[in-house]
């Protein structure tokens, strides 16, 4: 694992953190394989999701690292003391009753910081998603922020980083983002992934998996 940060990107913890989290990626037997650019914002996207287990070994990778990561939950979440976690595991507050979107608000949020870096599973759910959400796309072009993939492989026991993607056209974006995941990536439950993957991957695509 030589995933290292460059001072631009924001980070979260201390030295033991670090440690602990790389300790116990080690014990999980995964490593991290790529980088991430040196810049203060961007959307970092995770694919693929078809598992629990993703977000653990996601938060692992996290804190093995030091980055801070926030994602968009809804703002009647954040009350007592689950406010406090969320938010100090990187959530921020939605708004659904205001008049501005989802997508609006969180471009509001990477205006308003200095650094920000938004954690997005764009498939949405566990279970074979036909099309990924494009909200992730709509927040990176609006914020003016690169969208950076990482993608999960259960076989080889890796999560890869990959290179820095300008937003522009989205069918554009979604093939050569479908390149990277054909390349890098491995689902733990293979009849959930989403169509896009599993095409990418030469794997048959199934309309609906239970999950567990």
């Amino acid at each position: 694992m030589t995933l290292v940060l460059g001072p631009q990107v924001p980070r979260r913890g201390n030295a033991f953190s670090r440690w602990l989290g790389r300790a116990m990626l080690r014990l999980m037997g995964w490593r991290l394989h790529g980088r991430l650019p040196d810049l203060p914002k961007m959307v970092l996207i995770g694919a693929p999701h078809t598992s629990n287990m993703d977000g653990v070994i996601a938060l692992t990778a996290l804190t093995a690292v030091g980055l801070r990561a926030g994602t968009m939950i809804k703002d009647t979440a954040f009350r007592g003391v689950l406010g406090v976690v969320l938010r100090w595991f990187g959530a921020l507050p939605v708004n659904r009753r205001s008049p501005k979107g989802i997508v609006e608000q969180t471009v509001d949020v990477f205006r308003s910081q200095e650094q920000f870096v938004l954690l997005i599973a764009p498939e949405g759910t566990r279970s074979a998603a036909a099309e990924w959400k494009r909200g992730f796309h709509h927040v990176a072009r609006g914020a003016g922020v690169p969208i950076v993939p990482a993608a999960i492989d259960y076989v080889h026991k890796r999560i890869t980083f990959g290179e820095p993607l300008t937003a522009g056209d989205f069918d554009t974006d979604m093939r050569r983002l479908m390149q990277f995941y054909g390349r890098h990536s491995a689902a733990r439950h293979p009849e959930r992934l989403s169509r896009p993957v599993a095409e990418a991957l030469g794997l048959p695509w199934q309309p609906r998996a239970d999950e567990d």
